[in-house]
């Protein structure tokens, strides 16, 4: 019996992760968070500073919420769950104005923004509330990386046509460690200005988007051919 729930456990923080990472992802799926999407992804690094932040605070208030989930009244959940997030968030602002000031400097008001994140509260309420600490954890790690793959793929491809480089400034801005990640694609190119500006972002995200659809459709069909059977075949 042991074994079987064990079983059962594995394959449900499976589909947690799956569904943070691809299935349900923030952007890609649910187009949650639309604001910091199309505001701080001019550039890789960008994307990808405000992505890990935002899963700091998914993992940390997802297993704190799943921690007092039982001891909050259904009437005061919701306030209950904007301080633990607005508390997290504050630390996340202090900690990254001390030691990554540059990136503190780029990212500035959407940090503080992070608070009223849909995909944040919206992970409290739909699952950190109902489910235990680690499926919590879980949840809460998958979708902020889900979360930093969007964001961090469309500040590369806005970056390398707008500017020609890949992860630009990530030295400065994320610290020297990250320096090997600065790339110059297209040495001499002048660069298309709008794809650094809102209007680029939309067309971006519309390609995503649509490359998404496509990578499911071909999956979809593969399956169908594989299992004539299937119900997704006859639909």
């Amino acid at each position: 019996m042991s074994e079987l729930r064990s079983a059962c456990d594995t394959t449900s923080l499976a589909h947690v992760w799956r569904d943070g990472l691809w299935d349900q992802n923030v952007v890609f799926v649910q187009l949650l968070a639309m604001c910091p999407t199309m505001a701080v992804t001019t550039s890789g690094t960008n994307g990808l500073g405000m992505g890990l932040a935002t899963t700091a605070v998914l993992v940390v208030s997802n297993m704190l919420i799943a921690s007092i989930r039982n001891f909050v009244s259904s009437q005061v959940r919701i306030p209950v769950f904007v301080v633990v997030i607005a508390t997290l968030v504050t630390l996340v602002d202090m900690s990254l104005n001390a030691w990554l000031h540059g990136l503190h400097k780029v990212l500035g008001l959407f940090i503080a923004l992070i608070v009223v994140n849909c995909a944040i509260l919206g992970r409290a309420e739909a699952f950190a509330s109902k489910n235990g600490v680690l499926a919590s954890a879980v949840d809460g790690l998958a979708m902020g990386l889900g979360f930093t793959f969007a964001l961090t793929v469309m500040g590369l491809v806005r970056e390398l046509i707008g500017a020609g480089t890949l992860f630009a400034q990530a030295s400065l801005l994320l610290g020297p460690a990250f320096s090997f990640l600065e790339v110059r694609v297209l040495p001499g190119y002048s660069g298309a200005l709008m794809m650094i500006l809102p209007p680029g972002g939309f067309l971006v995200l519309g390609c995503l988007l649509a490359l998404r659809r496509l990578i499911e459709t071909r999956r979809a069909a593969r399956t169908c051919s594989t299992q004539p059977a299937h119900r997704a075949c006859s639909v």
